[in-house]
């Protein structure tokens, strides 16, 4: 089960139980803070879309947790459950078992186009509805195939069960803004520097430096899209100036954080 707070925890059944109303539907959805899918499975794919906040997909063996540029695949048949920690706005890409062929046959995070993110900005705009309209399929379809494109990212904070690297990475993420440094947090951990970022390439794909600048970028999106000033963002997640921050948001994400804000603000 996720870290929410279960207190505030608010429970969405999935919209499906049975069969899908088309074979490929669109629709988007607003969830309140600690919302959760239960655990279910479901002989149709699903691709899962973060408008704003971040989505986060929980299978047996993987955590999947995707910002703004990234979406979810979800093969059929794959059991999961869906929550969010902060508000969200998402939308969910259903396929018929037949048309599933052309994207991934095992689930993973997607690297998602402008022309993906346009596509999925229009159809927020004015959802299918049914009966669908020619032009409606038509723009469906397109979106299928473009997905059928796009580069696996894996996920993009991903998750260890290590016994050294494991423990980092939770104390990591109840404190993002955790101040000390790689040595020191070997030490905290009874380990080398060295053995740390072994694990690390191992079991991550990529290095900790990387891993914590992902884990600020995602804290990092909760807290603009609450209003909260760059420069307290910044300071928060143990940055010494509000120019640093901005340097690694704009590095990571390609915009700014007033520019993502207005992105985001844009979208609601």
């Amino acid at each position: 089960m996720p870290a929410v707070n279960k207190a505030a925890q608010q429970l969405h059944l999935p919209p499906f139980s049975e069969a899908l109303p088309a074979p490929i539907f669109f629709r988007a959805a607003n969830l309140p803070a600690h919302a959760t899918y239960p655990r279910h499975r479901h002989p149709w794919g699903e691709f899962v879309y973060a408008y704003s906040g971040v989505m986060e997909i929980e299978l047996g063996d993987h955590h999947y947790l995707a910002p703004p540029q990234y979406g979810i695949w979800l093969p059929p048949n794959v059991e999961h459950m869906g929550f969010n920690r902060h508000e969200a706005c998402h939308c969910s890409l259903y396929l018929a078992p037949e048309l599933c062929t052309a994207l991934p046959a095992r689930h993973c995070a997607l690297s998602l186009s402008p022309l993906v993110l346009a596509l999925l900005d229009d159809l927020r705009q004015a959802p299918p509805g049914l009966p669908q309209s020619d032009e409606q399929q038509r723009l469906l379809q397109v979106l299928v195939d473009k997905l059928g494109h796009a580069s696996c990212a894996g996920s993009y904070l991903p998750s260890s069960d290590d016994p050294l690297l494991g423990p980092v990475l939770r104390t990591l993420k109840a404190n993002p803004g955790d101040p000390r440094s790689l040595p020191q947090l070997a030490h905290a951990a009874n380990t080398s520097e060295r053995t740390l970022m072994r694990r690390s390439q191992r079991e991550l794909g990529m290095s900790l430096v990387e891993w914590r600048q992902r884990l600020k970028v995602v804290q990092a999106l909760a807290l603009l899209e609450q209003g909260r000033t760059v420069e307290s963002i910044g300071l928060d997640l143990g940055y010494s100036s509000a120019s640093a921050f901005i340097s690694m948001f704009r590095r990571m994400m390609g915009t700014t954080p007033d520019e993502y804000r207005r992105q985001a603000m844009g979208r609601d």
